[in-house]
């Protein structure tokens, strides 16, 4: 009965104009915010009652019939109370299957049936976003983490399970916030007489909302960090060069992917271009020779039909074959030269990868294969790692070293780290370990045993809450709080070793050590980055069940 009577006050104070987007922090956990959108209502979070959590917030229009394929457009103000108790559902994708899932082992299996989105409602009406505050604590306006979701600009949403922002704003006084983005050639179409990079847009347009109504849920639209990883981590990178005079963040986490990573840069606005044609021409609209017209006919189809059409042109869901293309607007047509000349919004930086992100894309490969157990075993993982270790360097590795080179050169506070996994139960995958691409996720998130289903070990526990006491410094104080508070050394590219900071396993009683390393490279093959980009030769460094942040 309070609860109703303190909602039924709110709506009576929204109706007389009392109550701005900017004014007020919700009454109660869950309760109803004014924003741009209109009114929201949430609810208290499942895993920390004390966190307020709205989800499913509409942010843009539905971008339906004229508007698919095309720019986001605001959407207007409900003078109806938002029901924000429910994620939205997925934008539209095709999925990786999950057949073979089982192969990955009990938690493995648990990871990549959540990351798949297996069992998802899909939906052209999917630009939403989430928040995730607990205002009645901390500091009054609290910085802000703003979470792009990765998937290769192909897959991905924000309502998989891995990306529950509660933890992180119950433990770190912070307000954390997740955003859908529009995917494969719904976002990134190429389509003639269309604008580019769609989906991006749709980014930045919930950054805008981000910065115009946060302030309401608790947060500092002056203090927002854009975080994320893969598409998410070139995504937040791309922030600082499409947007250099107004990024509206104040500092930026990509993970295991930056703007100038080989991975997120392979396509061109050809090869877009002649998949949508491809396209168009499979679904009856024509091809090259039709031009324009295809995409008046292209949204007349279902989505459904669209999936279907678009499926042959890759060989996986998370490789489309759409995805972002240089525009010279938010995509810089010479990445690279724009990089080294320092032309990017100068913005406190913290970038890394793990150290086997190359290993899950061999788990997503045999997704499309129908091994038996047995067959599985028989993968020679010993003999394929020095592969791996390669497309590690050259993906991931090396691309992280020369995108904070670029700020180092250009006087931008920049720190590095490395993700080593430390083999937890509840992350582990068969034949790759628990350092793959994506697997500091439930670990940074504080997901790993909802998802699956197993207790962090207490080792592991430690190691997460340093990972979220890093993450949440750094959008705290980005210009030395890393430093100052955890001892962190920015990146220097002209030193061959640094001071690392590691957690050693299960010694020293899990206490955090400095140890400097001296001139040894690193055995396995193929690290060396001095093949890709001017980064150091890298330190040597002990393996084993470790869990290590390293700025080397």
């Amino acid at each position: 009965m309070k609860t109703v009577v303190l909602i039924l006050t709110t709506l009576i104070r929204i109706s007389n104009g009392a109550l701005s987007f900017r004014d007020a922090a919700p009454l109660t956990v869950g309760g109803i915010v004014n924003t741009t959108s209109g009114p929201v209502q949430g609810i208290p979070s499942d895993s920390r009652p004390e966190v307020s959590t709205y989800l499913g917030i509409p942010y843009a229009q539905p971008p339906v019939g004229d508007l698919r394929f095309a720019a986001p457009v605001a959407v207007a103000a409900s003078s109806a109370v938002i029901n924000a108790t429910a994620f939205s559902p997925d934008c539209l994708c095709n999925r990786i299957p999950t057949n073979e899932a089982y192969l990955a082992g009990p938690a493995g299996a648990r990871v990549l049936v959540a990351l798949a989105q297996t069992g998802d409602v899909l939906a052209e009406d999917c630009l939403t976003l989430n928040v995730w505050t607990k205002p009645q604590t901390g500091e009054a306006k609290k910085a802000v983490l703003f979470w792009i979701y990765g998937g290769g600009f192909s897959t991905g949403n924000t309502a998989c399970p891995l990306y529950d922002g509660a933890v992180l704003a119950d433990e770190n006084d912070v307000v954390v916030i997740s955003v859908n983005y529009r995917l494969n050639i719904f976002g990134f179409s190429g389509a003639p007489g269309q604008t580019t990079n769609v989906g991006l847009l749709d980014q930045r347009l919930a950054l805008e909302w981000a910065r115009d109504n946060v302030e309401a849920f608790g947060g500092d639209p002056s203090r927002i960090t854009a975080f994320g990883q893969s598409a998410g981590g070139a995504s937040v990178d791309y922030i600082s060069y499409g947007f250099v005079d107004d990024p509206i963040v104040h500092a930026l986490i990509p993970q295991s992917g930056v703007a100038n990573s080989v991975i997120s840069g392979g396509a061109t606005s050809a090869s877009v271009l002649s998949n949508w044609y491809n396209a168009s021409e499979t679904l009856g609209c024509g091809g090259e020779e039709a031009g324009e017209a295809t995409v008046a006919c292209m949204r007349t189809k279902s989505w459904q039909d669209i999936l279907v059409a678009i499926e042959p042109l890759s060989t996986t869901a998370i490789d489309s074959g759409f995805e972002p293309v240089p525009d010279d607007i938010i995509i810089p047509n010479n990445l690279t030269a724009r990089g080294a000349a320092g032309e990017f919004a100068k913005l406190p930086y913290l970038t890394g990868n793990t150290d086997n992100e190359a290993g899950f894309f061999l788990v997503v490969l045999i997704a499309y294969t129908s091994l038996t157990a047995e067959q599985f075993d028989l993968i020679p993982a010993e003999i394929l790692q020095p592969v791996v270790d390669l497309l590690t360097l050259a993906g991931f590795t090396c691309s992280a070293a020369q995108a904070a080179n670029y700020r180092a050169q250009n006087g931008v506070p920049v720190w590095r780290y490395r993700y080593y996994g430390g083999n937890y139960t509840n992350t582990y995958i068969n034949k790759v370990g628990s350092a793959y691409h994506t697997s500091e996720l439930p670990v940074l998130f504080g997901t790993a045993a909802s998802v699956a289903g197993i207790a962090d070990s207490d080792i592991e526990a430690e190691a997460a809450r340093y990972m979220r006491q890093a993450w949440a410094t750094f959008a705290k104080n980005p210009t030395e709080g890393l430093t100052t508070e955890l001892g962190w050394p920015r990146f220097n590219p002209l030193s061959k070793c640094h001071s690392t900071w590691e957690y050693f396993w299960p010694w020293s009683n899990a206490s955090l050590r400095c140890s400097k390393f001296t001139g040894t490279t690193v055995s396995r093959p193929g690290n060396d980055c001095k093949l890709y980009s001017q980064s150091p030769d890298r330190c040597s460094m002990l393996r084993g069940p470790i869990f290590r942040i390293p700025p080397y």
